[in-house]
């Protein structure tokens, strides 16, 4: 993602701040990087109620930059932007858990549903359908969308939280956090990352048809979910619907598989 900030600048900032401790350094890198923070928290924030601030959602995600900034070691060779991508999305799911404004009944709901779906996959040996979903759970196909819709607006998990983990500090990073030097690759460690790869696309693979295309377009070519409603002639809620199901189908059949 574009800082606005040439190259050899930015190397510059991040050699005055890590070895000279440049408090001036630091408050620049902050600034350079905070448009990701803009376009992370826009990302969480398309799906979430209206009374969330998107003020809010930026100010949780300055938070994480600024500990991106401060805990970023260049000399591990990962690209910092992939690094702070997490820590920002981190930061703000961490603050809309705490406030706890999901409904417990649209949670218990979330639970039922993905319990239901993956018992119905596990027996159908493929994937449901939304009326032989709502069929098991005793609704109908409209209260499911219903259900579906009010999940989406209030979940905050995607693809990459999927496979976050704790490190030694215990902070949570992603799977790509702990990807070492290139130069000097862990084999093990190689052969872990490809095998959840492999996991993730044979997961990714398994859903409907429509569910992968909304998977591909929102989390490979970044199209927002009104964009993909466009593509797929569909409203943006439909959409939602769609992505959630994906993602719940995925995280049920992940963890089974884990």
């Amino acid at each position: 993602m574009e800082t606005g900030v040439k190259e050899v600048e930015l190397r510059d900032l991040w050699r005055r701040y890590k070895e000279e401790d440049d408090a001036s350094a630091r408050e620049r890198l902050v600034v350079a990087y905070s448009p990701m923070v803009k376009f992370v928290a826009g990302r969480l924030g398309a799906g979430l109620p209206s009374h969330v601030d998107d003020a809010d959602l930026i100010s949780y995600g300055l938070m994480g930059l600024i500990g991106a900034i401060e805990r970023f070691e260049p000399e591990r060779g990962i690209k910092f932007e992939t690094f702070a991508m997490t820590r920002i999305r981190g930061a703000i799911i961490d603050e809309l858990r705490s406030l706890d404004w999901v409904p417990r009944s649209v949670r218990s709901r979330a639970r039922e549903i993905e319990a239901t779906q993956a018992a119905l996959e596990h027996q159908l040996q493929r994937a449901p359908s939304e009326a032989e979903l709502a069929a098991k759970l005793g609704i109908s196909e409209d209260e499911l969308q219903t259900s579906l819709l009010e999940i989406a607006n209030s979940s905050v998990y995607a693809l990459d939280e999927l496979w976050t983990v704790s490190d030694s500090s215990g902070d949570q990073v992603s799977l790509l956090d702990t990807i070492s030097d290139p130069r000097a690759a862990d084999p093990q460690e190689s052969l872990a990352s490809s095998e959840v790869k492999d996991r993730l696309t044979e997961a990714i693979a398994s859903l409907p048809e429509r569910e992968q295309l909304v998977v591909a377009l929102y989390y490979y070519e970044n199209l927002t979910l009104r964009e993909i409603g466009e593509v797929l002639g569909v409203t943006e809620s439909r959409v939602s619907q769609l992505h959630t199901k994906a993602v719940m189908r995925l995280k049920s059949g992940l963890q089974t598989a884990a």
